[in-house]
């Protein structure tokens, strides 16, 4: 039987005399993860979507400042080093309520990304809180998408920002600084994208239009959370919801697991890698008064000596398997530790003192899934109320379970992909064609 088409010509796929044409290979799509790296959060999240990413498809590049090797650990992902500001000042300088960056450093920022993208030549640039990249991507004509929780968003539905632990607390108290917070919040905001609209107007390019605005700056924007938790309105369709990206150290249960008690209520305590730990002591202490067990994991941040005999101390655990054998979890209030929570329908306890751990908790209190107390007000006395709550409640354990099963509906991997397939145009049939 003849290949040939009624016509004479070739079908497609072969040549006139039948035999089949060798298709070239597509190039699998390039895609460069590049994270701040000040916080756990900003290199687990991005490393976590990098390693669920099809290998046939996608070849997956990584950057980022030195960090604890327990984040890449197991990964098989090298990452290229990047420069960026000093860790531990970063974080001081959060704690006081002062601006991170300058503009000397946000222009060697530009500099260096725009060369590691002569070094890689991308086609997707995906960062998690690296401000610049919506500069140096744009100048380097690549998409560009960054990942930022909702509740940053210009469109997220809040009724207000809540007041950080800023000195200013300490000066006026609380209330008062909650009544003088939203004058001063334009200027606030104003002051700390300013050295970035001074990099932006080099490079060409408009102001950044405020804080929120720079924070979510990008061809794209990801949200790492479900409406259901941190709602937005009229969001353009550039923005979209990921789902929480889940991230737990790859560790066996440390040995002195063996020894709990089924029968007596486990509480995890874990402060991340950011914020304050003031609260701790008062923590602590209130663990001591009740018949309960804990495990605190340090994040390598600090030392604790002369702890309650109920208190197990670990530098990192598998959070996951802790927090879901958990009755609840005491936490920063940040996304990344309380999400882990919520994730296994557990409530959490936060201690805030920086403004994205008090968006996050702020959050999860209106979906009644947990409470908040201030860093600076966290005394046994205000700890002690929470936790006997959190122990007691019903009402904060079915909240916690409903935003549970928000988390498992909005699955990160499936949704990521989906985005990498509608920019680039293709869809996995196409790819391995």
């Amino acid at each position: 039987m003849s290949n040939s088409n009624p016509d004479g010509g070739s079908r497609p796929g072969q040549t006139t005399d039948g035999e089949a044409i060798s298709r070239p290979a597509r190039r699998p799509r390039r895609v460069l993860f590049v994270a701040e790296a000040l916080t756990l959060a900003q290199v687990v999240r991005l490393l976590t979507l990098a390693r669920g990413l099809d290998p046939a498809r996608y070849e997956v590049h990584f950057a980022c400042g030195s960090f604890d090797p327990i984040a890449f650990a197991g990964t098989g992902i090298e990452p290229r080093p990047l420069f960026t500001i000093d860790r531990a000042a970063a974080l001081k300088k959060v704690d006081r309520g002062d601006r991170l960056y300058e503009k000397d450093v946000l222009f060697r920022y530009v500099e260096e990304e725009i060369a590691l993208f002569d070094a890689v030549t991308p086609d997707l640039v995906v960062g998690d809180f690296r401000l610049s990249l919506a500069v140096s991507a744009r100048h380097a004509g690549i998409p560009h998408a960054t990942l930022i929780n909702a509740y940053f968003s210009p469109y997220a539905e809040r009724d207000g920002f809540p007041v950080p632990d800023h000195p200013l607390v300490s000066l006026l108290g609380a209330k008062r600084a909650a009544e003088y917070f939203p004058r001063a919040l334009p200027l606030v905001f104003t002051h700390f994208v300013a050295p970035l609209d001074a990099v932006r107007k080099r490079y060409g390019l408009a102001p950044s239009g405020g804080l929120l605005q720079a924070l979510t700056a990008g061809d794209f924007t990801l949200y790492p959370d479900v409406p259901e938790l941190c709602p937005v309105r009229d969001a353009p369709s550039t923005h979209r919801y990921l789902g929480p990206i889940p991230w737990s150290p790859d560790l066996p249960l440390p040995e002195f697991f063996r020894s709990f008690d089924p029968d007596v209520p486990l509480v995890y305590v874990t402060l991340g890698s950011s914020g304050r730990y003031a609260g701790l002591e008062a923590v602590l202490r209130v663990i001591g008064e009740f018949p309960v067990q804990a495990v605190v994991s340090t994040a390598g941040r600090f030392e604790l000596h002369d702890v309650p005999p109920n208190v197990h101390v670990a530098r990192y655990v598998p959070g996951a398997l802790v927090a879901r054998a958990s009755r609840f979890v005491i936490t920063n209030g940040g996304a990344s530790t309380s999400y882990q929570a919520l994730a296994e329908g557990k409530p959490v306890l936060g201690v805030p003192s920086n403004l994205d751990q008090y968006l996050a908790m702020t959050a999860i209190e209106r979906a009644s899934a947990g409470r908040l107390v201030r860093s600076g007000e966290a005394t046994p006395k205000s700890v002690r109320a929470a936790f006997t709550e959190l122990l007691t409640s019903a009402e904060l354990r079915s909240g916690a379970e409903r935003v549970a099963r928000a988390f498992a509906a909005a699955e990160c991997h499936q949704r990521f992909d989906a985005f990498l397939s509608e920019v680039f145009g293709t869809n996995t049939k196409e790819q391995s064609a």
